[in-house]
């Protein structure tokens, strides 16, 4: 009988090699930062809070935190993978100097968060204006999307507190421009809150929008071509009003909450005015249709706002609720849109549930917890995640395409950042040669050179 030497091959590991660098396709990061003058922009910004003779500049810190947060990392600590590699993400501060600036912006509260939001919005335009076609305003309208996420603790930390989901942490407010269905999306705002704050109160939603909004090209920060989404969340008066106040006339698609009134209208809706839901190639949704209602369920709300209800087959198992009628799940949205199908806006409506993507993928950078114990530093935190999130999302829409551009931070890291490569020097300069047998290889080499022929900022 043939002795098995088991399932994998046998190998022997020993320390002392040189020449290899781990986490190599990272470089699609660093040179997307380059490339776009995001290393620069933060620089600038965090000027005022450099020190006299400071060894590292506070911009490259912070930038340095972002890109361990997109590569995985979930604490501060986290800066030793790029630590290792200097040849790939050079001089990196040590633990206690990264520790110190996020106390010293954290401090600075306010005018720290002020300075690191306007770098990003001038990165942002830049990176549209460079994607051309590919970017999210390529249409000629943006789409935002509001929800809210709970981030879980497991320790006493300020602001921390029981959720509505009877779990403990916070209940931060998150906007994202959607780049629909060939890509991801980008954080447009992060507005920290404790545990206990509410679903739907309507200042929280006014502040993550005026945030949202300042983030978009100065054309995109008022009229009709920006579209607010958000679920039920956002069905309040005061929300409305502010959107469709004088000086922003922007348009949304709210979710609302299925009142006493709203259910009796449904009830009344006669069969012929029901009128087939459709899936994104405009063919029918089967089990579900969509109606307009008119009349008194209006009253109150602002002029020219329209309420659309679905009814549909509930899934297999799924509880019917009160709201509901004749065994049909009953969900509705108010718009301001106008001239367009209705099927074709609860289409539009029901496609906010990439937010819930986009949530899962910031969980998966940095946000499945906050790591610091005060709320101010952990405000810096979540702007280093939108920072992280947002090369996530710049890199594939201006360096990769097909399936690739649809890849989830996870994948990114399993396929690109991961991949190993030697460090070769020829004629002073530096080459990352990749595995041949890679299977990602040319992804990586194709995207690399994509970024290279963009223009250099300034």
């Amino acid at each position: 009988m043939k002795k098995r030497s088991g399932s994998y091959p046998l190998v022997r590991v020993r320390g002392g090699g040189g020449g290899a660098v781990s986490q190599a396709g990272a470089v699609l990061l660093v040179e997307t930062a380059r490339r776009i003058g995001l290393d620069a922009a933060l620089s600038v910004a965090l000027e005022p809070w450099r020190k006299p003779r400071a060894v590292h500049d506070p911009g490259k810190i912070l930038l340095d935190l972002a890109l361990a947060v997109a590569l995985g990392g979930d604490c501060l600590s986290d800066m030793a993978v790029l630590r290792a590699e200097p040849a790939l993400f050079g001089p990196v501060a040590s633990d206690p100097t990264v520790s110190r600036l996020v106390d010293t912006l954290a401090a600075a509260g306010p005018r720290a968060l002020t300075a690191l939001r306007r770098a990003q919005a001038e990165v942002r335009e830049r990176v549209w204006a460079l994607a051309g076609r590919t970017a999210p305003n390529a249409g000629g309208g943006v789409i935002v999307d509001i929800d809210g996420v709970l981030v879980l603790a497991h320790s006493e930390k300020q602001d921390a507190t029981a959720t509505w989901k009877k779990t403990f942490g916070h209940h931060p407010l998150l906007a994202f421009v959607d780049h629909g269905r060939q890509g991801s999306g980008e954080p447009v705002a992060g507005l920290l809150r404790p545990g206990n704050a509410g679903s739907n109160t309507a200042a929280d939603h006014i502040a993550a929008a005026r945030l949202a909004l300042a983030q978009l090209p100065k054309k995109h920060r008022r009229g009709r071509s920006t579209l607010i989404r958000t679920d039920s969340g956002g069905g309040t008066h005061d929300f409305l009003n502010w959107l469709t106040a004088r000086g922003r006339w922007l348009s949304y698609s709210v979710g609302m909450t299925i009142t006493e009134a709203i259910h009796q209208a449904v009830l009344l809706v006669p069969a012929s005015a029901w009128t087939p839901a459709v899936v994104p190639d405009g063919s029918v949704r089967d089990g579900a249709w969509v109606a307009e209602l008119g009349g008194d369920v209006l009253k109150g709300w602002p002029k020219g706002m329209r309420l659309i209800v679905r009814k549909e087959r509930p899934h297999p198992g799924a509880q019917l609720r009160f709201t509901d009628a004749d065994g049909m799940r009953l969900t509705c949205f108010a718009t301001n849109t106008t001239g367009t199908p209705i099927a074709a806006l609860e289409l539009r409506h029901r496609q906010r549930a990439r937010t819930e993507d986009r949530i899962r993928a910031a969980r998966d950078t940095g946000l499945r917890n906050l790591p610091l114990h005060d709320a101010a530093q952990n405000r810096i935190w979540l702007e280093i995640v939108q920072i992280a999130l947002d090369l996530l999302a710049w890199m594939p829409m201006l360096a990769l395409d097909g399936d690739a551009r649809r890849w989830e931070p996870k994948r990114l890291r399993l396929r690109l950042f991961s991949a190993a490569a030697r460090l070769v020097t020829t004629g002073r300069r530096h080459w990352l040669r990749l595995a041949r047998h890679w299977p990602w290889t040319g992804v990586i080499t194709t995207a690399f050179e994509r970024l290279r022929a963009l223009p250099q900022p300034g």
